[in-house]
């Protein structure tokens, strides 16, 4: 995939809203639910990238 290389930028945005999703779950009340909200809005998120995400899941 020549052409797809991420700036430090870009790693770096990618790497701090891990951080900051990572933080969200650690000081959630419902663990659950915001476990779940991250899924679903990452799962949407690839998808609209045109990657399937069906066999991503672990069983």
């Amino acid at each position: 995939m020549e052409g797809m290389e991420m700036t430090e930028k870009e790693q770096a945005t990618l790497l701090m809203d891990k951080f900051i999703d990572l933080q969200r779950i650690k000081t959630a009340g419902d663990k659950e639910k915001e476990i779940d909200y991250q899924l679903k809005t990452t799962k949407a998120k690839l998808e609209a990238l045109g990657i399937v995400t069906e066999n991503l899941t672990i069983d």
